[in-house]
């Protein structure tokens, strides 16, 4: 695909205020993702439903955002990156204020598909734009930039939505993002060019509609496995129907001239390693920051704020290390990065599988930090890596591949979490075991396993992979 920019003001070179913005952007859709977890009680107290039932809400965000990514692409292409960046803001920040002013669960419900809807439109293609304007041998500062709001954003999240829920209200929770998105509208009007293509293919109907079915089959089937009790029939046709419709879009998209999704990309090594053990990767640590506050709180006994304190160690780790972390891909490469975030990673499971109330604060927040620097090292290896040696006439479609896998991935690591915690309790039932810590111990440690696909996944990959981007 060829691109060009519809104005020809402005230098080619890379952005810092364009990364920026699209950091932010991409912050508020993660946080909006997982903050109303926190306010769910509050909610269905307003709303006169039971607390369950905000789970629609969250449910009703994941789908509209999973499958309005794979369309983000085209979008960019057929209308130009700058409108459908700043339409995607305003769609984000107008669904905000009614999320906020919703007076029960099915317009809460509405509101959170369309601020789904701009979230799925607003990161791929901002994040697309940036790494066209990048030179190979700024991607790493480049990737530094958008990497920290998947870091931080899951840590904060339950911080400050009990902060906001408790000193103010859950509207604030959506509230706050009206300000916020008017700023990036502003900015982004100044800022983001106005890059489309030559020519643009019809939009591939046939794959959006298998790609869209399978990813909302997906998730929904995913997000039943959390629900209590767990109904297995709905979860095994859910599932069933996801993977029917996966493999229907895949036979697709491998005989379409223009597939909504290109898996050329993954040809690339590269590519397929950011996103093969990447996805993995990003699946088991984002697993984490949701059984990390529910031990503390069930397990452990302590309170919603010693709980939300303690996680804090992961976040001073993501902070501290990330200006480390560039260079330690240039002096090591992503090889060996990877090779320390995995096994580090692995380890670092298997010491959080041996906590106990009994276990010393210090030694608590010691273990967390680490996992919060192993968490920043491998999120911005992965992300480079995955688009170092990738040509820039292909990168919109991996760029939109690669946000589609990201975003499964993402998804999937709370209700992989929830599965294997809820296979654990069913295991121990009946038995000698009534300390409730020793179903985390167990979710952890298999976590710990699974993140040997990842290690290996590292190990079989070129020592040079990325070689062109982490030189200067």
């Amino acid at each position: 695909m060829i691109f060009k920019r519809a104005t020809t003001t402005g230098s080619s070179s890379f952005s810092r205020a364009l990364a920026l913005l699209v950091a932010g952007t991409y912050f508020m859709e993660i946080l909006d993702g997982t903050i109303i977890a926190t306010a769910a009680p509050g909610i269905a107290a307003d709303l006169s439903v039971r607390p369950v039932d905000i789970n629609l809400a969250m449910t009703a965000y994941l789908i509209t955002l999973a499958v309005g990514i794979p369309i983000s692409g085209w979008l960019a292409e057929r209308f130009g990156a700058r409108k459908v960046f700043t339409v995607a803001i305003a769609v984000f920040t107008i669904a905000s204020l009614l999320c906020a002013l919703s007076p029960n669960l099915a317009v809460l419900c509405g509101s959170r598909m369309l601020q789904g809807l701009g979230g799925a439109m607003m990161v791929p293609v901002g994040r697309l734009v940036v790494l066209r304007d990048a030179d190979r041998k700024e991607f790493l500062e480049a990737i530094a930039y958008l990497t920290w709001p998947a870091l931080i954003a899951p840590v904060l999240a339950p911080v400050l939505g009990g902060l906001l829920v408790t000193y103010a209200s859950w509207h604030w929770i959506f509230l706050i993002n009206v300000p916020l998105g008017i700023l990036a509208f502003l900015v982004a009007l100044k800022v983001v060019p106005d890059i489309r293509a030559r020519r643009v293919p019809p939009p591939d109907w046939v794959g959006f509609i298998l790609t869209g079915a399978a990813l909302a089959a997906l998730v929904i089937g995913m997000e039943l496995v959390g629900s209590a009790p767990t109904p297995w029939v709905a979860v095994v046709l859910w599932l069933v129907l996801a993977i029917a419709c996966t493999a229907g879009a895949l036979w697709w998209f491998k005989r379409s001239r223009h597939p909504l999704l290109d898996l050329r990309a993954l040809r690339i090594q590269t590519f397929r390693v950011g996103n093969a053990g990447g996805g993995m990767y990003r699946l088991i640590i984002n697993a984490v920051p949701f059984l990390l506050p529910l031990m503390f709180m069930l397990g452990f006994g302590w309170s919603a704020f010693q709980a939300g304190l303690m996680t804090m160690a992961v976040f001073a780790g993501n902070v501290l290390i990330k200006p480390a972390t560039s260079p330690l891909i240039r002096s090591l490469g992503f090889r060996n990065v990877l090779l320390v975030s995995n096994i580090g990673g692995a380890l670092v499971l298997m010491a959080c599988a041996f906590l106990g109330p009994q276990t010393p604060l210090a030694v608590i927040a010691v273990v967390l930090f680490v996992s919060g620097v192993l968490r920043s090292i491998g999120f911005s290896a992965y992300n480079t890596l995955q688009f170092a040696d990738v040509p820039k006439a292909r990168m919109a479609g991996a760029n939109t591949l690669s946000s589609t896998i990201s975003q499964i991935a993402t998804g999937l690591g709370i209700a992989v979490g929830a599965l294997i915690l809820r296979a654990a309790q069913t295991l121990l039932e009946g038995t000698a075991v009534t300390d409730a810590v020793v179903s985390y111990q167990w979710t952890f440690a298999v976590l710990g396993i699974i993140m040997i696909y990842p290690v290996v996944e590292a190990l079989l990959m070129h020592r040079s992979g990325g070689d062109q981007v982490r030189t200067r």
